[in-house]
C-alpha cells in the first residue's frame, strides 16, 4: 500500500528564510569535538531546532569529521575548513580551525593590511611565517609574476649590487611599468576570454582583441571600465575590439556563464538545468541572468568573416525550457531591473556587476589575483565563490576587495598591495625548514614556470629566438595574440598552454608529464637552438674570458644568483678538462658549454618560481 502523499503547504505557513549554525567558528585541537547547534529561521521570526534532522558534510574528511548528530571532531593537519550544514533546501557554514600545538609564534612587522590580516590568521593557528625570502630569489620571483620574464643579466647585477633599503618596492614599480606586464596579463585575460582563431579569417579579429586587452593592461585601464567596454561592446572589430568576445562566445547561455565565472566567481552551469543542493542559484536565476544577452544581435559586415554586433530593439527574456514561461532580466539575488524596449539590458547588467557594493565583483578578481602570485586563491578553485566553499582568510579576502573598490579597480594598485607585502616575500620553506604550509599563508608555494613564461626563459637564457608566423621577429611567447600558436608550436602544446576554450583557468596544465622531460631532453628544435652559431653555447666557447666568469654569468641569467663555489668548481673541471686525443678543442669545448646549459635549464631551481 502506497502511502498517502503529504498535504501541500498551507499559503499562510511561514517560509524558512535561513539556517544559523552555532559554533559559527571552532578552535579545536587535535582529537577535540564540538557539537553543533542549528535552528531554522522563519519569516515570521519563529525558531527552531533542527540539528538532529539537518544533514553534515566536512569539506576536507582528513582535517575534520562530522558525524549524523552534527558532531565535529578534529583530526589534524594544521590548519582552517569548514562543515556544511543542510536543511529545508538552504545551506549555512561551520568554520573549524586546527591550530598547532606549542608556543605563539612571533611574527615580523607588518608591511600592510594585508600582513596583518595574514599573520593573524596564522597566529590563531599557531603557525609561524617563513623567514623573508634574500634579494636574487626575491627578484627572480617578482620578475616572473609580474612580466613573465627572468630579468637581463645587467640589471640582475645592479639589483643584487644595490644597498637601497627600498629596492623591492622601486622594482615591482619598474616592472608593473614595463610593456612585459602588459604583454603578461593580455595572455592571461585573452585566454580566458576565448581568444580563439577557427579560420584564417579570424586572424585579423583576434590580432585586435588581444591588443585592445594589451593596450588596457598597458593604460591601466580600470577594470570596472574594462569589463563595461567588454559587455556593452557593439559594431565590428576594426571599430570596436571587445566586439570579438561576441563572435567567439555565440551563445546568450554561455555568455551568461561565462560572465557570471570570470567576474563573479559564481559557477551558474548546474543551475541551468536543476537547483544543485550546495549551491543558492536555481534555474530561474539562471534564466534571469541569461536574459541580459538574449537581445544581441548580430550580421554580416563588411569585413569577410567578421559580424557587427549590436543591440536588437524589444523586451529582453529568457524562456523556460519545458514551461515555455518567459523570465525577464535579473542579475543574481537582485529584483529585476526596469528596462524600456530600446534599452540595452547589457548596460543594465553593467552598472550592478561593477557597482561598488557588488558583493561578488571586486572579491573574485582579487581572489584570482592572489592565487596567480601566491599560488592558492583564498577561495579554491578561484571562481568558485559560493557560501558553502569559504575563504580561508575570510577577512583578509574582504579587505583586499574593499581596498580595491577604494583604489578605483586600479589592478596596478591591487598588484602592488600584494607583491610590496612581507607575506609575498616569504621564503619558500616554512619557518622549520619544512615545505610550503597552511594554504601558502605561512610560505611562497613554489609552481612550474608556464609554457610561454619557460619557453621565453630558454630563449633568454640561451640567447635564442622562437619565431611565430604572422608576427614580428623577436616576438615572445607570452605576447601570442591567441590559441593558434599553441598548435603551431609542439613546446607550448606539451607544456600546457590553454587552446583558449574554457573561461576556467584549469584548462591550462601545468602538471609535468614524461613528455615535457623527453621535449627537454631531446627535442630536435630545442637541439637546433642551442647548437646555433649565435646561441650561448657558441659564443662562450669563443669567449676568451675565464670559463669560471662564464658559469657566473650563465647563473646569473637562469637563476638570478650568483653561482655557488662548488658549482664553479664542478664546472669548471667539466668544461675545462683536456679534450679527448685528436680532437677538435674547440668543437669540444662548445658541446661541453650546451651540456652545462642543458644540465642548469633541467634543474627545479629554474623550471619552478620559488
Amino acid at each position: 500500500v502506497r502511502a498517502a502523499a503529504p498535504p501541500p503547504p498551507r499559503a499562510d505557513e511561514p517560509r524558512l528564510v535561513r539556517l544559523e549554525v552555532a559554533p559559527r567558528e571552532a578552535l579545536l585541537g587535535p582529537g577535540a569535538t564540538v557539537a553543533l547547534s542549528v535552528d531554522a529561521v522563519y519569516g515570521d521570526g519563529t525558531r527552531r531546532a533542527v540539528a538532529a534532522l539537518a544533514l553534515y558534510e566536512s569539506a576536507d574528511p582528513g582535517r575534520v569529521a562530522v558525524d549524523d548528530s552534527g558532531v565535529v571532531r578534529a583530526l589534524g593537519p594544521v590548519g582552517r575548513t569548514a562543515v556544511m550544514v543542510r536543511y529545508g533546501g538552504l545551506v549555512a557554514v561551520a568554520a573549524v580551525l586546527v591550530p598547532r600545538d606549542g608556543p605563539a609564534p612571533r611574527y615580523p612587522e607588518p608591511r600592510s593590511f594585508v600582513d596583518r590580516h595574514v599573520f593573524a590568521t596564522l597566529g590563531r593557528l599557531g603557525i609561524p611565517v617563513a623567514a623573508e625570502c634574500d634579494d636574487a630569489t626575491f627578484l627572480r620571483r617578482a620578475s616572473l609574476d609580474l612580466t613573465g620574464s627572468l630579468p637581463p643579466v645587467e640589471r640582475t647585477r645592479a639589483y643584487l649590487a644595490d644597498t637601497s633599503p627600498d629596492k623591492r618596492d622601486r622594482l615591482v614599480d619598474e616592472l608593473l611599468a614595463s610593456g612585459e606586464h602588459a604583454d603578461f596579463f593580455a595572455g592571461k585575460w585573452t585566454a580566458l576570454l576565448k581568444n580563439r582563431r577557427d579560420e584564417t579569417s579570424d586572424i585579423a579579429g583576434t590580432f585586435a582583441f588581444h591588443a585592445w586587452v594589451r593596450d588596457s593592461f598597458l593604460a591601466n585601464k580600470p577594470f570596472d571600465r574594462f569589463v563595461r567596454e567588454l559587455l556593452a561592446a557593439t559594431g565590428s572589430v576594426v571599430g570596436n575590439p571587445p566586439v570579438a568576445w561576441y563572435k567567439r562566445v555565440r551563445d546568450p547561455v554561455t555568455q551568461a556563464e561565462d560572465v557570471a565565472q570570470l567576474f563573479l566567481g559564481v559557477r551558474l552551469q548546474c543551475a541551468q538545468c536543476h537547483h544543485h543542493p550546495f549551491e543558492r542559484w536555481s534555474q530561474t536565476d539562471h534564466l534571469a541572468f541569461t536574459a541580459f544577452f538574449t537581445q544581441v544581435g548580430r550580421r554580416p559586415s563588411g569585413i569577410r568573416g567578421e559580424d557587427l554586433i549590436f543591440h536588437r530593439r524589444g523586451t529582453a527574456v529568457a524562456r523556460h525550457p519545458r514551461s515555455g514561461a518567459t523570465v525577464a532580466p535579473a542579475a543574481l539575488a537582485t529584483p529585476a531591473p526596469a528596462l524600456a524596449p530600446d534599452d540595452d539590458p547589457r548596460l543594465a547588467l553593467a552598472d550592478w556587476l561593477t557597482a561598488p557594493d557588488n558583493p561578488w565583483f571586486a572579491r573574485a578578481l582579487v581572489n584570482r589575483t592572489w592565487k596567480h602570485f601566491l599560488g592558492r586563491g583564498l577561495v579554491e578553485p578561484e571562481d568558485d565563490l559560493r557560501e558553502t566553499n569559504p575563504p580561508t582568510a575570510p577577512e583578509l579576502l574582504a579587505a583586499l576587495a574593499a581596498d580595491f573598490v577604494a583604489g578605483g579597480f586600479d589592478l596596478r594598485r591591487l598588484h602592488r598591495t600584494i607583491v610590496t607585502s612581507r607575506v609575498y616575500r616569504a621564503s619558500a620553506l616554512s619557518a622549520d625548514g619544512s615545505a610550503t604550509a597552511v594554504d601558502g599563508l605561512a610560505a611562497f608555494r613554489p609552481r612550474r614556470l608556464s609554457a610561454e613564461v619557460l619557453l621565453d626563459a630558454i630563449d633568454r637564457v640561451a640567447g635564442t629566438r622562437t619565431s611565430f608566423a604572422n608576427l614580428p621577429a623577436g616576438t615572445r611567447a607570452i605576447a601570442l595574440p591567441d590559441n593558434a600558436y599553441t598548435q603551431a608550436t609542439p613546446f607550448l602544446r606539451i607544456f600546457g598552454r590553454p587552446d583558449n576554450s574554457s573561461a576556467c583557468e584549469c584548462e591550462r596544465v601545468d602538471t609535468p608529464s614524461f613528455a615535457q622531460s623527453l621535449h627537454l631532453l631531446n627535442a630536435a628544435a630545442l637541439r637546433t637552438k642551442f647548437a646555433a652559431d649565435d646561441a650561448w653555447p657558441a659564443r662562450a666557447a669563443a669567449d676568451p674570458r675565464p670559463t669560471s666568469a662564464l658559469v657566473h654569468e650563465l647563473t646569473l641569467a637562469a637563476l638570478c644568483r650568483e653561482p655557488r663555489p662548488e658549482e664553479v668548481l664542478l664546472a669548471c673541471a667539466f668544461v675545462d678538462a683536456a679534450p679527448p686525443a685528436g680532437a677538435d678543442a674547440m668543437r669540444v669545448r662548445r658541446e661541453r658549454f650546451e651540456d652545462l646549459l642543458r644540465a642548469l635549464l633541467d634543474t627545479k631551481e629554474f623550471l619552478f618560481n620559488h
